[in-house]
């Protein structure tokens, strides 16, 4: 049964039930916290299984006008799509996030990385004003989260998804499409074929990755200049998280931004140009992925000509960890090799291996010393 709730304003009733973005997390949300991606004062009533389904017709906006879409930004600009200054969160003696000072760049594909409970989806929340903070300010496009305008332009995807069961994807592209304006259609069929999305079948005969397809649809289905995604490929199999990084590829050369929330290293690594790391709700670092892959801790392996003895190299600046195995010293290196070298130049050996970092190895050295 659907629980509709009224809009203070007009008296019309929506259900909860098609509004995907919805607390997972504990915190109380009003009728406003949900007006997302432009949920305006004159929502119209959400679609049925029955009627206003998505056909494939141009779907005007929420005023009967085709809306204008924004001119894409050009990559490489140097002003800030996001920007947050000192931006905290509290629940109760709980810091979920603590005096973010962040920028994302006009077309920049942004990665924001932490395990689970590191603050990410309290971050998301604040940026569309679902959640308020409890300090710190921020904007999303120049102006404000809660700004029905800015949300038509920012598509978004949740880390959970909860759709009604009995609505179709072809509702949810329809109700979407008349909140937004100005939908593309041919652009539309494009997306739905090339995630292998049946838009008649009803949300609850779907597989949780083919749910996940549709709210990857319903996030790229206008065009937005800024997209938000919280763990965008979770229960994707391998074939269609590569057919997203393709998406992620497209919409970013067309000029559009990309906050991308994850614990998917490769995923990230492969995507980002700049990361963020997170860790209890502080920022730890951000960087170019690339520079963060090159000051990892490296891991070296010096092939001897006979035993060898980890005891060279114990105390031994930048030396994290070294360990002997048969003819083999295995080490860990921080920062600069010289005194690595010179150790090894004393010794007889007959072969150095160094294993490449990536952006795994340079995150789990920023959380080896978390208690």
């Amino acid at each position: 049964m659907l629980h509709p709730r009224r809009r203070r304003d007009t008296g019309v009733p929506i259900p909860n039930s098609l509004v995907p973005f919805v607390n997972s997390g504990g915190e109380h949300f009003t009728d406003r916290d949900h007006e997302l991606a432009g949920y305006s004062a004159s929502m119209p009533h959400c679609p049925n299984p029955e009627s206003g389904k998505y056909h494939g017709q141009m779907v005007p906006d929420h005023q009967g006008r085709e809306a204008a879409r924004p001119h894409p930004p050009q990559r490489g600009a140097a002003d800030s799509v996001i920007e947050m200054r000192g931006l905290s969160k509290r629940f109760g003696d709980l810091v979920a996030v603590d005096a973010l000072d962040l920028d994302v760049h006009r077309g920049e594909v942004f990665g924001y990385l932490g395990p689970n409970g590191s603050g990410k989806s309290t971050t998301i929340r604040m940026l569309f004003d679902f959640i308020r903070p409890s300090a710190g300010t921020y904007t999303v496009l120049g102006g404000s989260g809660a700004d029905p305008a800015i949300r038509r332009r920012v598509g978004y995807i949740p880390g959970e998804l909860r759709f009604d069961p009995r609505y179709t994807t072809s509702d949810l592209i329809a109700f979407y499409g008349h909140l937004r304006g100005d939908i593309d259609t041919t652009y539309v069929d494009e997306l739905l074929a090339r995630f292998d999305l049946d838009p008649a079948r009803p949300i609850g005969q779907l597989s949780t990755g083919n749910r996940r397809k549709t709210a990857i649809v319903q996030a790229f289905l206008h065009r937005p200049e800024l997209l938000i995604l919280d763990e965008p490929t979770a229960g994707l199999d391998p074939l269609l998280q590569h057919e997203f990084h393709q998406l992620i590829g497209d919409v970013t050369r067309a000029g559009a931004t990309v906050f991308l929330s994850s614990h998917v290293l490769p995923e990230v690594e492969a995507l980002a140009d700049r990361v963020a790391i997170l860790r209890t709700g502080r920022l730890v670092t951000v960087a170019a992925v690339d520079e963060l892959a090159r000051h990892a801790r490296q891991h070296i392996d010096l092939h001897l000509a006979g035993e060898a003895s980890a005891e060279p190299f114990d105390k031994l600046p930048g030396v994290v960890r070294a360990t002997a195995s048969g003819a083999v010293i295995r080490l860990v290196v921080e920062g600069n090799l010289d005194a690595v070298l010179k150790a090894a130049a004393t010794l007889p050996v007959r072969r150095i291996v160094t294993h490449e970092t990536d952006l795994e190895d340079a995150f789990l050295d920023f959380y080896r010393d978390q208690p």
